[in-house]
């Protein structure tokens, strides 16, 4: 049994992708408890969508993708709040418009002009194959700018994030902190591409952070224990996607979904207890 989950890592490649994969997932973790606290759910997914439109462009003109889908996400990301401001409509219909005419220009652009850069399931679905050095390395880049972001703009953030209209009379740049954040944001999306592929990354966002706020009610915790939470499943879906040889973001989301489950189970479990212990009766939902 230990032979069996021990033998991929005999293969360099299989190590690497775990490396990526488990950096992947604290990142998201991390980036993603800004995402859940900001209601800002449908903007990963919408983001993901834009950045393929990035990647398509990049392939098909002949440079780097890393730079050309990353220039394309900002912009994206910063139209979105601009067209959501200036124009009174939500910002849930400017990131429809936007990442979905993004999404369907990339695919257009593959369809007629070709693939000259990662195969098109890989960057749809990720795929361990399609781990390079460069990406490994662009990660540990994107973390570290992150980690450095959170650390020295931390009351920044959480003051635009819980109560932005005070933040800002308060003397706190909130279209910057935003703008900062919309930054980060995308260069995570774009760094975990590989692994986790654009339709699902959206899901290694909120997942971490959602199971992280349903075991805490403190914001540095919440932090931390959603950046943890990301890792463990990158890790463990990383192995689940060798040894099933499906796509590793599917088994990673899974793996988060799994334990999405058994945390809703356990808290609602316990909740129901206490509930019964105050009242004596069972709660009625």
């Amino acid at each position: 049994m230990l032979e069996t989950l021990l033998e991929p890592f005999a293969y360099d490649f299989f190590v690497k992708a775990v490396v990526v994969a488990t950096l992947a997932g604290a990142l998201c973790g991390l980036v993603g408890v800004y995402v859940i606290l900001r209601g800002m759910s449908y903007i990963g997914h919408g983001l993901s969508h834009a950045i393929f439109g990035g990647f398509a462009a990049s392939s098909v003109i002949g440079v780097s993708y890393v730079l050309g889908a990353g220039i394309w996400g900002f912009a994206s990301a910063l139209a979105i709040n601009r067209v959501s401001r200036s124009h009174r409509i939500g910002a849930d219909a400017a990131i429809g418009v936007i990442t979905t005419a993004s999404f369907a220009l990339g695919v257009a652009l593959l369809t007629v002009f070709g693939n000259r850069g990662p195969s098109f399931d890989a960057a749809l679905f990720g795929s361990i194959l399609g781990i390079s050095s460069t990406d490994v390395w662009t990660l540990v880049a994107v973390s570290v700018l992150t980690v450095g972001v959170v650390a020295t703009r931390y009351r920044a953030l959480l003051f635009a994030t819980f109560d932005p209209e005070v933040a800002d009379v308060s003397g706190v740049r909130v279209a910057r902190t935003d703008a900062l954040l919309m930054l980060v944001l995308s260069l995570a999306i774009l760094s975990t591409l590989s692994v986790i592929g654009v339709t699902l990354v959206a899901a290694t966002l909120v997942i971490p952070a959602v199971v992280a706020r349903m075991l805490t009610h403190r914001f540095a915790t919440m932090l931390w224990l959603s950046t943890a939470i990301g890792a463990v499943c990158g890790l463990v879906g990383m192995n689940l996607s060798y040894h099933l040889d499906v796509p590793s973001g599917t088994t990673i989301v899974l793996t988060g979904a799994g334990l999405f489950v058994v945390v809703l189970t356990l808290t609602g479990v316990g909740r129901l207890g206490r509930t019964q212990t105050r009242s004596g009766t069972p709660a009625v939902l």
